[in-house]
């Protein structure tokens, strides 16, 4: 069986790397690397490298490897084009694109960085020192202020957010980050919406806001390559799926990660995430694997257990959530939560080069 990924951040690897190699493998991706998209805003702050070779990581696996951008999916043909015009045709795909962060806010393209440009925007503030305005006041958000207050400590930090920052944590978590983000000088706007990105700053209901950095940490967005081929969406783009994670319109395509409206049993619809993303991709593989044995398909289990925010690189808050991801009173703060922070990071990408060698030992919460 030809079975094409398209898309190879963690949902994707994981998939590709879990799928019975004796299936004809092809993995596509925009970049020929693996990057650990939840360090950006450790690359930013001066980290020499998130990413990894794909070929290190498929090395071995018979999973070929094709750099190129996906730019139309024929889903009744069941062929998809690249960019530059190469096509490929296949029996099942996995849809994995991801998400990116969402610049549809005036001037955020033309004027503001993203974590998608962790290399760019330390390169920038390296430069020397100023006014850095960081935009979101949740998990990402807080990450790059904390991150980039301590290690660029000329740049006055302020974070601005709609909200308060870290509202999904529980309010010993919330108060932790606060004292942590005053011990490192970062000012907080809160309540307050920003309307348009300038090159002077920020406009916002409640005034301008001076900088002469902005970072964006808002909501994310997803490629419209689904709607576009016709798959059924939600309102926001995300491929809808059923309990195997199969394309309600389309039995061939399987839609993982940040690109799928997957249902989490006594949750919801799934947050957009590694932590869920690697069990959807893992397990759309085994999914994929079971059918093509004639067996069928279980549904999809998971369980949300923590949520967790780096604060720079000698603090963090490890936040215990109940089953449908809302948090409890119980966090663990501090440096301990910096080393769990860190040991999880590990593990993502761990679980990945462990998977080369043993495809089914990936472990998810259920």
């Amino acid at each position: 069986m030809d079975i094409v990924v398209i898309g190879a951040g963690y949902a994707g690897m994981s998939a590709a790397l879990r799928l019975d190699r004796s299936h004809r493998i092809t993995l596509i991706s925009a970049d020929d690397n693996f990057t650990e998209r939840i360090r950006l805003h450790e690359r930013a702050a001066g980290r020499p490298s998130v990413s990894t070779p794909l070929a290190d990581l498929t090395r071995g696996t018979g999973i070929r490897t094709v750099a190129g951008r996906v730019t139309g999916i024929d889903a009744e043909a069941r062929t998809l084009t690249l960019e530059d015009g190469r096509e490929f045709s296949y029996d099942t795909l996995v849809y994995a694109l991801g998400s990116f962060t969402d610049a549809s806010v005036p001037g955020v393209a033309e004027h503001a960085y993203a974590a998608e440009n962790a290399v760019a925007l330390g390169e920038r503030l390296r430069e020397g020192g100023g006014r850095l305005a960081v935009v979101g006041g949740g998990l990402t958000g807080i990450e790059l202020a904390t991150e980039l207050a301590e290690s660029y400590p000329r740049w006055q930090v302020k974070l601005v957010t709609g909200a308060h920052p870290a509202a999904g944590l529980s309010g010993r978590g919330r108060a932790h980050v606060a004292k942590v983000l005053a011990r490192l000088g970062v000012s907080v706007h809160p309540d307050t919406r920003v309307e348009a990105v300038t090159p002077d700053g920020l406009t916002t209901a409640q005034g301008p806001i001076e900088a002469d950095v902005v970072v964006w940490a808002g909501s994310f967005a997803v490629p419209e390559l689904a709607a576009k081929a016709g798959l059924a969406v939600d309102e926001r783009g995300r491929t809808l799926v059923d309990a195997t994670l199969r394309s309600i319109s389309h039995p061939d395509v399987y839609a993982v990660g940040d690109a799928a409206a997957v249902n989490v049993p006594r949750a919801g619809l799934s947050r957009m995430s590694c932590a869920v993303g690697m069990p959807i991709g893992a397990h759309a593989a085994d999914a994929v694997n079971a059918r093509a044995r004639g067996r069928a398909a279980r549904p999809f289990r998971f369980r949300y257990l923590i949520q967790c925010v780096s604060l720079g690189r000698r603090d963090g808050v490890i936040q215990a959530v109940r089953r449908d991801d809302s948090p409890i009173e119980l966090i663990l703060p501090g440096r301990p939560g910096a080393w769990v922070k860190e040991l999880i990071c590990w593990y993502a990408a761990g679980s990945l080069r462990l998977a080369r060698l043993l495809p089914r030992s990936y472990w998810w919460p259920k």
